[in-house]
């Protein structure tokens, strides 16, 4: 016990406490493989390094702020060793907040109010309501209580206005909630893109760079989303064509 003390090796319930989680938390990093073996001096006694500390904080954290799976953090964590996979873990984090920080930048001066929305691109503040409740568009309503859209929700309200005036109305069948078409599929691709862009980021190159790498190439990805679903909806219509003449 003697030697394990020395050398900073820390019980179960000594690691718990320092890390402000319970001993069953510590216990399921375990069975999950989120932490490597302790050092067992019995078959009821085992020791932990001082490191389990830190990480096991780490783990926390993206579990609960992060919302990661531990299945993620495992194979993050797998990717980079035990401690290059928690200093992947910590660039991941600082890679996020930066790209956040600059996507959220300016938002609060730029957009336009309910009022000017209303008037510039005519849909019926129904519609409107319609897609905010389907978290389509999430205008912010500042201190002084006036509802304003951001830029993204202003293109999304420009894109539905310009469908309307095209001839995808309501007479033919077309309402707000043929958003969540898109909505649900997007979602789903977003998540991969994510997950790839910051794999293949985080900690290869400085936090400032990479986030203007990925904020570069923003425009043509969505070129390339544009340019892909437009050469499948051809596909679809050939392959339909060809299961009616079979």
């Amino acid at each position: 016990m003697t030697e394990q003390r020395e050398n900073g090796l820390l019980r179960m319930g000594e690691l718990a406490e320092a890390a402000g989680v319970s001993a069953g938390t510590i216990k399921h990093y375990l069975r999950e493989g989120l932490l490597p073996e302790p050092v067992k001096t019995s078959r009821n006694m085992a020791w932990y390094p001082r490191e389990f500390v830190e990480r096991v904080r780490l783990i926390k954290q993206l579990q609960e702020e992060r919302f990661l799976p531990l299945k993620v953090i495992r194979e993050v964590l797998e990717q980079g060793g035990d401690e290059g996979g928690s200093d992947r873990l910590r660039a991941l984090i600082e890679l996020e907040d930066r790209v956040l920080e600059r996507a959220l930048s300016g938002q609060d001066s730029k957009g336009l109010s309910a009022r000017e929305v209303a008037k510039r691109y005519g849909l019926p503040q129904e519609a409107l309501e319609r897609l905010e409740q389907l978290e389509v568009l999430t205008p912010r309503t500042p201190r002084n209580g006036s509802k304003r859209y951001g830029p993204a929700d202003v293109q999304i309200i420009e894109a539905v206005s310009r469908m309307r005036a095209s001839g995808y109305s309501e007479a033919l069948g077309f309402t707000v909630y043929d958003t969540l078409i898109y909505k649900r599929h997007l979602e789903r691709l977003v998540s991969e893109e994510v997950e790839v862009m910051m794999e293949r980021v985080a900690g290869e190159m400085d936090t400032e760079a990479a986030a203007e790498l990925l904020e570069r190439a923003v425009e043509p990805m969505r070129d390339l989303v544009a340019a892909l679903r437009a050469k499948l909806l051809v596909a679809e219509l050939q392959a339909r064509r060809a299961a009616q003449k079979s």
